[in-house]
C-alpha cells in the first residue's frame, strides 16, 4: 500500500447550532430527557440506526436538514433551555463545599478495564463495565474531583448473533473513534498526547482519548497507531481477548500505563482506585516511581503507595480472577524486579496468598489487596464471601477479621429510570428524587402518586417494550435468513397486557439460566394459561470461550421451538445497554437465580426496582439487604446451603414454580372494580420507596469518599509530610518486626476458675510472652473469646485487650486482661499477639499473629 496521510472531517454545523457540538461530546446528555430529545428531534429513524450516538448523528445528518433546524424559533428555544441547563451543572455542586473538612488537594483517580457509559461507546462487556459508568456519572453529579482511568478498544466486545440452531456467534465490528464522542488528546503544540510503556522485547507508545461524563474526564489509552508494531497494535485490539499473556500486556498498559499517562497530563491523585484487579500494576509503576524518582527504598516506596490505593473486588468465582504462571510474570517483570531492588520471591509474593508456594500464580487479586490500605466487596454477603476466598492472605486470621469489608454496590437513576416515570418523580417527588436520590423522605412521596398513574405509567413502559421486543426479534430472524412468514409472525410475539418477566445478564453457568425450565411440562402450562398466562424475555451473552455458557442460550431456544411457546418466550440477541434499559424500564418482575452465594451484587435488579418492577430472587448479592425492607418482590427461599447442587436447584425450581402459581400470578391478574391490581400498584410502591435510596451510585460514591477515599488522602499527606518521615519510619518498623516476629512467643497463660462461671462475672486471665527484641508498644496482646461447637472451634469470636501487667525478665513481659461472662452455655477463649503501630491502617495489616 502507498503512505496515506490522515486527515479528519468533523461536521459543518451552522453558527446557531455550534451548541450542539460541546453537547454532544459530553456524556452529560445521556441522563437528560430533554437533551435526547434535542437529538432525537434532529431525526428520529437516524438517531435510532446510529445507536443513539450524536457524533456520528451530526455527521450523518443532511447540511439541508440542519439549515432547517437552524431556522426554527422552537427547536433554537429547546437548543438554548438545555445548553444553558447544561452549562450551569458544570458549574455547579462543588463537592468541597459540601466537604469541607475534606483535604483540599484531594483527587480520586478510577482505574477499570471497562467502561459502560452508553451503548454508543462499545467499551464494555457487563455489570462491571455498567457499574463503573454508573461510578463516574454519580461523580459527575457529586462534584467529586475524580478521573476515571481505562483502554480504547478497537473492537470493543463482541456483539452476538445465534444461528439457526440457536448457538451462539460473534462478531466484532471495529469502533470508529473519529464517530464517536470521544476526543484525541493533544498537547499545546497540536501534537498527540503519547506515552511510552516498558515492554521486555520494546517500548510500546499509547495514545490518549478523552471522554467527557459531565464533569468527570475519562482518559483512554490506545496502541492501536501506526508508531507501533503491528503485534503491539493489538494490545488494544479486544476488551477481554487473546490468552493471558494478552491479558497481562492489556493489564500492564492499564495499570502501568495509567499512571504514566496522569503524570503526563500533570494530574496526580491522592487516592488510587483499582476496580477489580485487572488494573493492580499501577501499585507496581507507582512503587517505581518513588524508588527511581524519589530515591526511596522499596520498603519505604510499597508503605506510600500501600497508604493511598484502594481495592474493590467483584469476583466471587475463582476463575474470574487473573491469575498468571510464575514464568509469565518473569517474561514481564524480571527487568522491573532489577530495577527496583526487588527478588523474584518477594516479587511473586505480592501475587501469592502463601508466598512460600512456588506452584502458587501469580494472582492480580492478591497483588491489589496486599498493596491497598483499603478493600471491600461490592454487598454484605459478598464481602464475607470475599473474607473467605482471600483468607489465606492473612493466615492465622479469624475469617471475620480479614481486612475486606464492604460497599455495597448502586445505579445512577436518573440514566436507568424511564423518562415516563421520571416525569411522574418530576411531578409528586420533586427535584430531590435527581438531587439528593439518597433522602428516605423524597422516596416517601411515591405514596402521594395515584394508583391509577402509576399503573398507567408502567402498561405504557410494558407497551413500548413488547414493540421495541418485536421489532428486534424480526430483525434477528430476518439476519438469520428465516422465512418471511416466521419474521412476520415475530409482530405477535408477546402481548403487552401479559405479565412480563425478565432474565438478562451473562450467561455464566452458575447464575442458572435454566432453572425455570427443570420441569418443562410445568413451565409451559404457566406460559400457555388461557386465564392468566406469562410471558418472558431472556438476554444475555456467554464469554466467547465458555462453551457451557453458550449451551445453556442453545437450550432456551430449544425448549421454545419444542414446546411452540414462541409468543410468549423470546430471547433477544447482543444484550446491551439499550436493551437493558427497554428491559428494566418496562418488565413486571425480574428474576434472579444465581447459585448463592456466587452474585457479588447484581446490579440489573436494582434498575428494574427503580422503575418499579419486582425482583424474584435468590437471597444473594444485593438482594440480602433489600428484601428485609418491605414486601417490595419475593425471595427463592432463606438462603439455605446446601451439598449437593443438583439437590439445590430441584428444591429452588420448586419454590420458584410455587412461587408463580400461588401468589405472584394471582396477585397480578387480581384487579378490582376499576380494573387496577391494587396489591401489585402497592409492591410497585414499596419497590420504589425502599430501593431507591440506597441502591443508588450517589450514596455508593459519597460513601467510597468518607470511607475509603478521603482518609487515603489524609492518610497520603500525613506519610508524605516532613520528606516522608512517617511512611519512613513505619517501613523501617516493619522490617524490623519481621525480622523478629518468628522468635516472639507465649510462654505461660494463667486464669481463673473455668467450671460454673455466674452470668455477669469476669475471668481473669494472664499471658507471659517472649517478645525477643521488640518493645511491649510494638504489640498488642489480646485474648480471644466465644461460643465453642463441637470441634472445638471459637464461632463469632470477640476479642478484649489486655494491659501490660510487669517484666518477667529481659524479652518476657505479663499481660492482664479479663472476659466478661455474658452468654451461657460452654464458651472457650485463648489469647494472640499481633504487631501494633498507630500508623497501620487496620490491625492485621502485617498480616502477622501469634497465638497461644
Amino acid at each position: 500500500m502507498p503512505k496515506i496521510k490522515k486527515f479528519t472531517v468533523i461536521a459543518k454545523l451552522p453558527p446557531e447550532l455550534e451548541p450542539l457540538r460541546e453537547l454532544a461530546y459530553n456524556l452529560w446528555w445521556s441522563w437528560d430527557p430533554e437533551a435526547i430529545d434535542l437529538f432525537f428531534r434532529i431525526e428520529r429513524d437516524r438517531w435510532i440506526n446510529v445507536k443513539q450516538n450524536p457524533v456520528r448523528l451530526l455527521g450523518e445528518v443532511s447540511q439541508d436538514r440542519l439549515n432547517e433546524l437552524a431556522k426554527d424559533d422552537g427547536y433554537l428555544a429547546h437548543l438554548e433551555r438545555v445548553y444553558t441547563r447544561f452549562k450551569a451543572y458544570l458549574d455547579a455542586n462543588n463537592w468541597h463545599e459540601k466537604n469541607p473538612d475534606a483535604p483540599k488537594e484531594f483527587q480520586a483517580a478510577y482505574l477499570s478495564a471497562e467502561f459502560g457509559l452508553h451503548e454508543s461507546l462499545a467499551l464494555y462487556s457487563g455489570g462491571l463495565g455498567v457499574l463503573a459508568g454508573d461510578h463516574l456519572k454519580a461523580a459527575s453529579d457529586l462534584g467529586l474531583p475524580l478521573v476515571g482511568v481505562g483502554l480504547m478498544y478497537r473492537e470493543g466486545y463482541l456483539q452476538q448473533y445465534l444461528n439457526a440452531d440457536g448457538w451462539q456467534q460473534e462478531r466484532y465490528p471495529q469502533n470508529d473513534f473519529y464517530n464517536m464522542p470521544v476526543t484525541l488528546l493533544r498537547d499545546d503544540t497540536g501534537k498527540n498526547v503519547i506515552i511510552e510503556v516498558e515492554y521486555p522485547d520494546r517500548p510500546v507508545k499509547a495514545r490518549v482519548w478523552r471522554v467527557n461524563v459531565g464533569r468527570v474526564p475519562l482518559y483512554l489509552l490506545d496502541c492501536d497507531f501506526d508508531e507501533n508494531d503491528p503485534d503491539d497494535r493489538e494490545i488494544t485490539a479486544r476488551l477481554y481477548g487473546g490468552d493471558n499473556d494478552m491479558r497481562v500486556r492489556q493489564e500492564i498498559l492499564l495499570g502501568m500505563g495509567g499512571v504514566t499517562m496522569l503524570r503526563k497530563l500533570d494530574i496526580h491523585p491522592t487516592a488510587w482506585h483499582m476496580n477489580e484487579g485487572h488494573s493492580a500494576f499501577m501499585t507496581l509503576q507507582r512503587i517505581q516511581n518513588l524508588v527511581h524518582g524519589e530515591g526511596l527504598t522499596l520498603e519505604h516506596a510499597i508503605e506510600s503507595v500501600k497508604a493511598a490505593s484502594v481495592f474493590t473486588t467483584h469476583t466471587p468465582v475463582p476463575a474470574g480472577n487473573d491469575m498468571f504462571l510464575p514464568e509469565l510474570m518473569d517474561h514481564y517483570f524480571s527487568k522491573y524486579m532489577h530495577d527496583v531492588g526487588m527478588s523474584r520471591e518477594q516479587f511473586l509474593g505480592l501475587g501469592r496468598q502463601d508466598p512460600s508456594d512456588p506452584r502458587e500464580p501469580f494472582c492480580m487479586t492478591v497483588l491489589a489487596l496486599k498493596l491497598s490500605a483499603f478493600a471491600n466487596g461490592v454487598s454484605k454477603l459478598h464481602g464475607a464471601t470475599a473474607r473467605a476466598m482471600w483468607a489465606r492472605t492473612w493466615a492465622g486470621i479469624p475469617e471475620d477479621e480479614v481486612p475486606i469489608t464492604s460497599i455495597t454496590n448502586g445505579i445512577h437513576q436518573q440514566f436507568w429510570v424511564s423518562r415516563d416515570l421520571a416525569g411522574l418523580f418530576d411531578r409528586y417527588l420533586g427535584p430531590g428524587w435527581m438531587t439528593n436520590p439518597s433522602d428516605p423522605a423524597v422516596w416517601s412521596r411515591i405514596d402521594q402518586v395515584p394508583d391509577p398513574e402509576l399503573w398507567r405509567t408502567h402498561e405504557r413502559r410494558r407497551e413500548r417494550l413488547v414493540n421495541f421486543a418485536r421489532r428486534r426479534l424480526a430483525a434477528q430472524l430476518k439476519s438469520r435468513g428465516a422465512p418471511n412468514a416466521e419474521v412476520s409472525a415475530a409482530s405477535e410475539a408477546l402481548d403487552p397486557e401479559v405479565l412480563t418477566i425478565a432474565f438478562a445478564r451473562r450467561f455464566a453457568t452458575y447464575k442458572r439460566a435454566k432453572l425455570l425450565l427443570s420441569d418443562p411440562e410445568r413451565f409451559t402450562s404457566i406460559l400457555l394459561n388461557e386465564e392468566r398466562p406469562v410471558q418472558i424475555i431472556f438476554a444475555g451473552k456467554a464469554h466467547p470461550a465458555d462453551n457451557q455458557g453458550k449451551d445453556l442460550i442453545r437450550a432456551l431456544i430449544h425448549f421454545m421451538r419444542e414446546n411452540d411457546v414462541r409468543n410468549r418466550f423470546v430471547f433477544l440477541e447482543d444484550y446491551d445497554m439499550n436493551v437493558a434499559r427497554y428491559m428494566a424500564q418496562g418488565v413486571d418482575c425480574w428474576l434472579n437465580t444465581p447459585r448463592r452465594p456466587l452474585e457479588a451484587s447484581g446490579t440489573s435488579g436494582m434498575k428494574s426496582a427503580a422503575n418499579g418492577g419486582l425482583n424474584i430472587s435468590i437471597p444473594d448479592g444485593w438482594w440480602c439487604e433489600a428484601e428485609d425492607l418491605a414486601e417490595n418482590g419475593w425471595s427463592i427461599g432463606k438462603g439455605e446451603s446446601y451439598e449437593n447442587p443438583d439437590e439445590q436447584d430441584i428444591v429452588e425450581s420448586e419454590m420458584l414454580y410455587e412461587l408463580l402459581e400461588q401468589e405472584i400470578i394471582p396477585m397480578f391478574y387480581e384487579r378490582g372494580n376499576d380494573g387496577l391490581p391494587r396489591r401489585w400498584v402497592t409492591r410497585m410502591k414499596n419497590a420504589i420507596r425502599t430501593t431507591n435510596p440506597v441502591f443508588n451510585t450517589q450514596r455508593m460514591v459519597q460513601e467510597y469518599a468518607d470511607r475509603f477515599y478521603v482518609p487515603a488522602t489524609r492518610r497520603r499527606i500525613d506519610m508524605q509530610a516532613n520528606k516522608r518521615e512517617r511512611s519512613k519510619k513505619l517501613a523501617e518498623w516493619k522490617k524490623r518486626v519481621r525480622a523478629c516476629w518468628p522468635h516472639v512467643r507465649f510462654t505461660a497463660i494463667e486464669n481463673g476458675p473455668l467450671n460454673d462461671l455466674p452470668y455477669g462475672s469476669e475471668l481473669e486471665v494472664s499471658a507471659d510472652v517472649h517478645l525477643d527484641r521488640l518493645s511491649t508498644d510494638d504489640v498488642t496482646v489480646e485474648v480471644y473469646y466465644g461460643s465453642v461447637d463441637s470441634y472445638g472451634r471459637i464461632h463469632e469470636g470477640r476479642h478484649a485487650q489486655m494491659q501490660l501487667d510487669k517484666m518477667i525478665h529481659d524479652g518476657v513481659y505479663r499481660f492482664k486482661g479479663s472476659i466478661l461472662c455474658d452468654k451461657t452455655g460452654q464458651q472457650g477463649f485463648t489469647v494472640r499477639i499481633m504487631p501494633d503501630h498507630p500508623d497501620l491502617a487496620h490491625k492485621h495489616e502485617t498480616a502477622l499473629i501469634t497465638w497461644a
